[in-house]
């Protein structure tokens, strides 16, 4: 599935591709890190683009010692829109 961002991927498909176990994604899901773009059923789709680049610059943030809060605040700056 596409949408125009992108290739539409369950949190499953997600997992397999850019192996992320389940339990991140669904955990960075709930912390706003990963936006879910629909839902078909109970299955949430996300943006595989998106994920990829946000899951690579937290992990490098993470990497540098940012905690998951912190990382959260310099993604967005308080005001819904990505910086990063």
């Amino acid at each position: 599935m596409k949408n125009d961002a992108g290739e539409c991927l369950s949190a499953q498909e997600i997992g397999e591709k850019f192996e992320i176990p389940y339990s991140k994604i669904n955990y960075y899901t709930c912390l706003g890190l990963f936006d879910i773009v629909r839902k078909v059923g109970n299955k949430r789709l996300y943006d595989g683009e998106q994920v990829k680049h946000r899951f690579q610059t937290i992990s490098r943030l993470i990497n540098e010692g940012y905690p998951l809060s912190l990382i959260r605040k310099k993604l967005f700056m308080g005001n819904g829109h990505e910086l990063l």
